[in-house]
Formats: C-alpha cells, sequence, structure tokens
C-alpha cells in the first residue's frame, strides 16, 4: 500500500516536472570541442588569413557557421558528413581563428573569400551547409557563382533585413551566445582585445544585408533545402516560408522544438534531415 501511494504521489507530480523543465529551444548548449583529426591551415587571400580544415573523404562540403560564431559550433554535422564526404570547414574572416582588415563586412566579400579558398584547394564544385551568415553566404555562392554550387542546406538565413525580428539581441538565449561569442573570440583570435570593434563590423552588415530581391532569388538553380527551428529567437516564419516559395524547387523544412541553435539543441534530428538532403554521393 505504502509503495503503492509513492506510486501515485510520483505520478501526479510529473506533470509538473515537465512544466518546469527548459524546452530544448530554451537552452544553448556547449560549443563542441574540435572535431579529432580535422587537417587545419590558413589561406592567404583577398587581404587575410582565413582560417580552415578538412577532413573525410568523398564529394565536397562546405561548412558555413553563422555571425559572431566559429567553425567549432558545427562539429557534430562535421562529424556526421565525413563519413561520406570530403567536408571543409571554415572561419569567416574576422571570426575565431581567420583574420580581417579594414573592409567592411559584406556578404558578398565572405562568399568570394570562400570562392578563393575553392580555388586554393583545388575544388571546382561543392555543396554548401550554412547557418545563419553561412546560409546567406551559400545562397549568396548560387545566385553570384553559380557554377561552384551543388546542394545547399541553408537554414536559418534571411535574404532581406526586414525577415530579422525586432530585439532578437535581448532574447536569452540569443543573448547568452553573444556572450559566449565574445569568450571564444578572446580564445581563439589573434587580435583577442579586438572583440568590440569585430562586433560592429558584423552588427553594421546584419543592419544593411542582406536586401535581395524576387528576381535575384529566383536565379537560384542549385537545389536548395530552406530550414529553420519553429523558435528561432532571430528569424520571422514567415520569411522563412517565403525564401522557400521564391527560391524556384527549394523544400521547406521546419524542425520543432528548436530555436536558431538546432544544430546544438538536437544534432540527432537535424543531422537527419542534412544527411537525406545531401545523400552519400
Amino acid at each position: 500500500m505504502r509503495r503503492a501511494l509513492i506510486l501515485f504521489f510520483l505520478v501526479l507530480a510529473m506533470p509538473l516536472h515537465t512544466a518546469m523543465a527548459a524546452e530544448r529551444w530554451e537552452a544553448l548548449p556547449p560549443t563542441p570541442d574540435p572535431v579529432p583529426g580535422l587537417q587545419s591551415g590558413h589561406a592567404k587571400l583577398n587581404g587575410i588569413r582565413l582560417y580552415y580544415a578538412e577532413i573525410g573523404q568523398g564529394s565536397p562540403v562546405v561548412v558555413l557557421h553563422g555571425g559572431l560564431a566559429n567553425s567549432d559550433y558545427l562539429g557534430n554535422q562535421v562529424l556526421a558528413l565525413s563519413r561520406h564526404h570530403r567536408v571543409i570547414v571554415v572561419d569567416s574572416r574576422g571570426h575565431g581563428r581567420s583574420t580581417r582588415n579594414d573592409q567592411p563586412f559584406g556578404y558578398n566579400l565572405m562568399t568570394d573569400d570562400v570562392v578563393a579558398l575553392l580555388d586554393r584547394l583545388n575544388i571546382q564544385k561543392a555543396d554548401i551547409v550554412g547557418w545563419s551568415d553561412g546560409a546567406i553566404i551559400g545562397l549568396d555562392m548560387a545566385m553570384r557563382h553559380p557554377n561552384r554550387v551543388g546542394r545547399i542546406f541553408a537554414f536559418g538565413a534571411n535574404t532581406q533585413t526586414s525577415g530579422l525580428k525586432d530585439g532578437f539581441d535581448r532574447n536569452p538565449v540569443f543573448a547568452a551566445y553573444m556572450a559566449r561569442a565574445r569568450q571564444e573570440y578572446a580564445h581563439l583570435s589573434s587580435t583577442p582585445d579586438q572583440y568590440d570593434a569585430f562586433q560592429e563590423q558584423v552588427s553594421k552588415m546584419w543592419e544593411n544585408q542582406p536586401n535581395w530581391t524576387d528576381a535575384q532569388l529566383r536565379t537560384i538553380r542549385s537545389p536548395v533545402m530552406v530550414v529553420d527551428g519553429d523558435h528561432d529567437e532571430g528569424i520571422k516564419r514567415e520569411h522563412t516560408e517565403y525564401i522557400a516559395a521564391t527560391i524556384p524547387g527549394a523544400r521547406l523544412l521546419i524542425l520543432p522544438n528548436v530555436s536558431h541553435f538546432a544544430f546544438l539543441q538536437d544534432p540527432v534530428l537535424f543531422n537527419a534531415a542534412l544527411l537525406d538532403f545531401l545523400g552519400d554521393r
């Protein structure tokens, strides 16, 4: 009888416990450690030293991180992709282990960095896996360098500044991410005391770019998967749907119970969608 009563009260307590627990989209899991086995280097191009690293064999896939971050964030995806692909990770200019110069940040400029790196590595064409700014770079490549891009897995992108939610940087999860980015910059960058200047350059880009027209998006011929989390802190849901509806043949996927950081919050679900789209070619 006593055991039955204990079980009864435990069952009663379960809904309360579940309600008190944070949802996946409310948490910012740790940044993954660097992937073991990555062969890294720096390429001198376009006035900077661009950090990149490689792992795996097969058709090439370039993995591009979001603004203020670094390539470690997508380590779970790199591991999954490296079983069937030659994976190249990049720290965008000024981010992580890459340097920057006085040129104003712009998506065209960062796209040109990736194309120059592909030239350096003798890669004619690559699939792109991009998160946020990395996804925007992938779409920019598809418009301006269509012969260099295969499939594009575009997670958490915006193609117009109006696609961003007001005050997204004050969201608790995104604010925690920005605080972490500052700490990681100090640890990884060759200019650890210049984070404020770096962030200002990125913020100016976010305020003004991108602003592509429908006509520009309709020039994309690469297969595109437009993906986002159903609780994205920064991207309006209707904007994600607009991107998928405007790019010819694009597919739309909204991942459940995750945010702009879905690749950390639910890597199993994220990777399943990613691998299904890219396949094992």
